[in-house]
């Protein structure tokens, strides 16, 4: 019981300013210029969101519904996909880097043009390798790395083509989303 109100403690205690900390503005900028060059490599999209603590709607649903912290992590990371519009672009190859402070949890979301050629395995190895950098508050440094690891499965399978940037713009904004 200790640890579930301790749990529901973290999430209403952590928020947007707490994100902002682990984010500052000068690293958020460098973090937009990076997911800028990267997109000049291919087609797709990347999006960066971290936010502090849960909606009191996951955190009801996981007391009421039982349902495990890790999938409502997921849950709320599919649903910052959808609502930051990733799924929506134009080769469904979007990703979305997704961190919550109060879970120390981190997910990596591909869109299904991507996830066709990408195995599980890869994107987890990216999770674990972010993880260990931002256990030792290394975000500078974790963000960067598995931004560039992204960058690099999205120049193999979908690489920048010139007829294509012409017609499609970027399509969604490079800064980090701070929640």
């Amino acid at each position: 019981m200790f640890k579930t109100i301790a749990r529901l403690i973290r999430h209403r205690w952590l928020d947007h300013t707490d994100a902002a900390r682990a984010i500052p503005p000068p690293l958020a900028d460098q973090l937009r210029r990076r997911v800028a060059a990267s997109e000049q490599r291919h087609t797709g999209e990347v999006r960066i969101c971290v936010e502090g603590g849960l909606p009191t709607s996951y955190l009801w649903r996981h007391l009421r519904d039982r349902i495990p912290m890790k999938e409502i992590v997921r849950q709320r990371a599919l649903m910052q996909f959808s609502k930051l519009h990733v799924w929506d672009t134009a080769h469904n190859n979007g990703v979305l880097i997704y961190l919550l402070l109060a879970e120390h949890a981190i997910e990596l979301v591909a869109d299904r043009g991507l996830n066709a050629h990408i195995k599980p395995e890869t994107w987890q190895a990216m999770v674990t390798r972010l993880g260990e950098a931002l256990h030792e508050d290394r975000f500078e440094d974790g963000l960067t790395q598995a931004l560039e690891e992204v960058s690099a499965v999205l120049v193999a399978h979908f690489p920048e083509s010139p007829e294509l940037s012409r017609d499609e713009p970027n399509q969604l904004p490079d800064e980090p989303v701070l929640r």
